[in-house]
């Protein structure tokens, strides 16, 4: 499938304004959010689909903005959710932490574009705002974070488009190891959808979705000849209290990366 240069516009209407300029100083990003309640945003296709030149980039008013550091954390109903990977697709795409403005790219190991060897059968993507900081042991888990935005795993009725944002509500969290690193997987479910009415916290959730969730990300690297992942806290999934102080603590690591108290020379954070 192959794209042409091209602009989508999305309305924010549930985000708060984020800094139209890649120059604004990385120390006001946290309080530019909340100028506007309303605003809007393109996302630009650049390139071809399946190449490694493939790129969503993020625009305000005609400027490049950060879909990592730029959107805001929160929306009116809910925590904004950047979606990489819709439902039922099989490319590895990501926010390229360590590329300028942080666009969307499919991920790259030994030289080749990464897909899953099958489906994945949710939404998935990242919170803005938010960083698993691998400098910092968890107290009970004894590892360290994996330098990304933290995951999300939407398990809604529909498939959300590459590069949208949606507004979710966190239903709990699953603390998977992978490598020997934490790497939190917040189960939501979008603010819109038909299942958020009945779908409150983890316990509403039933066991085969969760089962299913669990088991998908403990099988899905070793057709690469890669060991299962692991889980933490017995492999329960916390509960949505305990979800919002994971998101909050991993939104407190990026305020401190990005004042610089934290030091990850690797990541562009500009």
């Amino acid at each position: 499938m192959k794209f042409q240069t091209s602009l989508f516009l999305f309305s924010a209407t549930t985000c708060q304004a984020w800094s139209a300029s890649p120059l604004l100083p990385t120390t006001a990003r946290t309080f530019a959010a909340a100028a506007l309640r309303a605003a809007s945003f393109d996302i630009e296709t650049i390139g071809e689909a399946d190449t490694d030149s493939f790129r969503i980039k993020f625009k305000s008013g005609g400027d490049v903005i950060s879909p990592w550091h730029d959107i805001p954390l929160k929306g009116e109903k809910g925590y904004n959710m950047i979606v990489e990977i819709p439902k039922m697709t099989k490319a590895k795409m990501e926010i390229s932490t360590k590329e300028g403005s942080n666009p969307i790219a499919q991920d790259i190991k030994k030289g080749k574009l990464r897909d899953y060897h099958g489906p994945i059968f949710w939404n998935y993507g990242a919170l803005p705002q938010t960083w698993e900081d691998p400098t910092e042991e968890h107290p009970e888990l004894k590892v360290f974070g994996d330098d990304d935005p933290i995951d999300v795993v939407e398990i809604g009725s529909k498939a959300l488009g590459m590069g949208s944002v949606t507004e979710v509500k966190p239903l709990g969290v699953l603390a998977m190891i992978d490598d020997g690193e934490l790497d939190w997987k917040v189960i939501a479910i979008a603010v819109d959808d038909p299942l958020a009415q009945v779908y409150n916290d983890i316990d509403d959730v039933p066991d085969a979705i969760k089962d299913g969730v669990r088991e998908w990300f403990r099988w899905y690297k070793t057709p690469d000849d890669k060991p299962l992942n692991g889980f933490g806290f017995d492999e329960k999934f916390l509960n949505k209290a305990e979800s919002e102080k994971v998101i909050e603590e991993t939104h407190e690591a990026w305020k401190k990366l990005i004042a610089g108290d934290t030091v990850a020379p690797k990541l562009w954070i500009k």
